[in-house]
């Protein structure tokens, strides 16, 4: 079963930090994009950063941009997202998502495949 798998979520104060994961199962992460999203209580999901299977290309959200970071270790079949100098503005439920495309970074939700269940991150002093 094709899956992917959120965790590392948390309760942190403002000015901290988190590094989230998305793992992939059944089938190798290096050949999907992949997208980080969050949804606020109450607000929409919104596409928070994406990375690309191709050339490395990655997006952010003008609201985490210089403070989150993408990367992926295809080797561990994992895609993470560092978050640094975390605001309670950031407090979501984040999920990552995956699909099979090349040269892809996009939050346009409904093109990706694979959702995970999410993980919360808090954000509060």
């Amino acid at each position: 079963q094709l899956q992917v798998v959120e965790s590392g979520g948390g309760l942190v104060q403002p000015g901290g930090s988190l590094r989230l994961s998305c793992a992939a199962f059944g089938f190798t992460l290096e050949t999907y994009a992949i997208g980080w999203f969050r949804q606020a209580p109450g607000k929409e999901r919104e596409g928070v950063s994406c990375i690309n299977n191709s050339d490395g290309s990655i997006n952010y959200a003008d609201s985490v941009k210089g403070r989150f970071t993408i990367s992926r270790d295809n080797a561990k079949n994992t895609v993470y997202l560092q978050m640094n100098s975390l605001e309670p503005e950031d407090t979501a439920v984040y999920y990552c998502a995956a699909v099979q495309q090349s040269f892809y970074c996009s939050f346009v939700m409904f093109t990706y495949d694979y959702w995970g269940q999410g993980t919360q991150v808090t954000v509060s002093s």
